[in-house]
């Protein structure tokens, strides 16, 4: 049985290296093993995103720069087989432009799309995060990135008890 880790961002602002919160779900065996959410402090001031997430500058001031959490969680996660996101091409892009701007080293991981296993597995349409999770059961605190990574990995193992596998 593969392990996985289910990750999500939110950003401050268009800019994909403005990351502002990542939340991060491992799990192995089916089971989820460790969840958690940090702020972190974007490279400017400048919040366009509040209204979607609720974050404001004030909140993540005092919060460790991408650099220094991505470092805190390479350990944690990189034995995982692939990583797990809804709208997966958003949270790869951010996780590429924070470590292309803080020259970090890239996480060479596969992505798997819970947008696109919903619609591939049970033929879920629309495929938005809510709507996902509202027709399989699963809580949500939406744009809490905690909770948005808990969801994505509870997609894929609802996928998996359904005999979807990863490759």
């Amino acid at each position: 049985m593969v392990a996985f880790a289910a990750i999500d961002f939110e950003t401050a602002n268009i800019y994909r290296h403005s990351a502002c919160a990542i939340g991060v779900t491992i799990v192995d065996r089916q089971r989820i093993i460790s969840s958690d959410a940090y702020l972190i402090r974007p490279t400017s001031k400048w919040f366009k995103f509040t209204d979607i997430h609720g974050l404001t500058w004030d909140d993540v001031r005092d919060a460790p720069e991408f650099d220094e959490i991505w470092s805190e969680l390479l350990p944690e996660i990189k034995h995982v087989d692939f990583l797990a996101a809804h709208n997966a091409s958003f949270d790869r892009g951010v996780l590429s432009a924070c470590c292309d701007y803080y020259s970090v080293r890239k996480f060479r991981k596969d992505f798997v799309c819970t947008m696109s296993l919903a619609r591939n597995q049970w033929s879920i349409y629309p495929t938005r995060l809510p709507d996902v999770c509202s027709e399989l059961n699963i809580n949500l605190n939406h744009h809490e990135a905690g909770s948005d990574a808990r969801a994505c990995a509870k997609i894929v193992i609802h996928a998996q008890r359904n005999g979807w596998s990863f490759r």
